[in-house]
This record gives structure tokens, C-alpha cells and sequence, in this order.
């Protein structure tokens, strides 16, 4: 009998949709930690870098606190073109959101960053298009009205109420959701990661 085992994991975000991800593919993180850094884009940033960014500054400031672990952080950005939208926080934003999506393809970008017990950082973005039908103003009203856009990037979360917004995806549904699944575990398991597992 031999029992293999690996650094422990650290998913340095405290969202609950991403710890969910993670269990729909049999990874329970063995810490959970909360990340406050500033998630300002900067001037003339592109979806893309600042997705990487802010997810390598999660998992930087994780590891800040937390050596000789394995730690995964991820940020998810929803853009139309070269617009960031914001993670909405008021009902103005998220009416404005849904507003422009309304009718449009957007792009929804996960990046995720992995650092090693020995400190190396290797980050990796996925992106799925969504598009969606045409709204009307009385159904911008009513998802506003229903509260579940909290925090959440672009204004929506498509695992709630807004998937009937949705006409069609082309990428990876976890994507956006916020951690794309296949390209996470690949990662993970590449840098030498894997969960205890004992074989006899």
C-alpha cells in the first residue's frame, strides 16, 4: 500500500460559485481565503491583461500570508469589445449592463493563477462568447428587482435568473460561471498538484 500526497490547496477566493465548480469535479480546497486587492482597471487596459492581473495579485497577496502551498486564484471579466464592465454594486450599474449586452455578443474572460509550494506563478485565460436576446425594459427591471447581480461581473450570473437572457454560448459554461474547469485541473495537475489518494 502506498499513499500519495501532494502540498495542500488554497483557492484565494471566497466565492461560493467557484468553491461549488471545484466540488463538481471532486477538489475540496483545503483553505479558503478572502483577497482584498484593488480591482481598478487601468488606463486603456485590455479585458484579457487585466483578468491575468488581478488574478495574479490574488495569488500574490495569497501567498503573501500562505507559503509551501498550492494556491489557485482566479478573476472573471465580462467585456463588449474592448470595455470592461464593471462587477456591479449599484442598480444603475447593472441597468446600464444588461442594457448594452441586450441584443449583443459579449465575451466573458476567466484567468486563473496557480502558484507552487516553490513560488512559481503560471497564469492561463479562458474566454466563452455569450449572446443575448433582446431585452425588454420591464425584464431589466425585474433582475434588478431580484438582487442575485450582487458583485457579479457585467451586472448578470448566469447560473441564476439571467440564464433566460441567454441565446446561445460558445465556450465553456464554467468559464462563466467563474473558473473554467478543464483548463484549472490541467494546470493544477501539470505543476505537480493532485488530491491525496491512497491506491492498495
Amino acid at each position: 500500500m502506498s499513499s500519495l500526497k501532494t502540498a495542500k490547496l488554497l483557492l484565494a477566493s471566497a466565492s461560493p460559485r467557484r468553491l461549488a465548480l471545484l466540488a463538481q469535479v471532486g477538489i475540496t480546497p483545503d483553505t479558503v481565503l478572502s483577497t482584498d486587492i484593488d480591482e481598478t482597471p487601468k488606463k486603456d487596459e485590455l479585458p484579457r491583461v487585466h483578468a491575468l492581473r488581478l488574478a495574479a495579485e490574488k495569488a500574490g497577496a495569497a501567498r503573501a500570508q500562505h507559503t509551501g502551498t498550492y494556491i489557485l486564484a482566479a478573476d472573471t471579466v465580462v467585456a463588449c469589445g474592448r470595455r470592461i464592465l464593471p462587477k456591479a454594486e449599484t442598480p444603475d450599474q447593472v441597468a446600464e449592463c444588461l442594457s448594452l449586452l441586450s441584443g449583443r455578443r459579449h465575451q466573458v474572460l476567466t484567468a486563473i493563477a496557480v502558484v507552487t509550494p516553490g513560488g512559481r506563478l503560471v497564469t492561463k485565460v479562458a474566454m466563452t462568447r455569450v449572446s443575448f436576446r433582446r431585452l425588454s425594459s420591464d425584464e431589466i427591471a425585474a433582475y434588478v428587482a431580484c438582487g442575485e447581480w450582487q458583485g457579479k461581473a457585467g451586472g448578470y450570473a448566469i447560473q441564476g435568473r439571467a440564464e433566460i437572457f441567454v441565446k446561445a454560448i460558445d465556450g465553456a459554461y464554467s468559464t462563466v460561471v467563474g473558473l473554467p474547469l478543464g483548463m484549472t485541473v490541467g494546470l493544477l495537475e501539470g505543476l505537480g498538484w493532485r488530491p491525496e489518494n491512497t491506491d492498495g
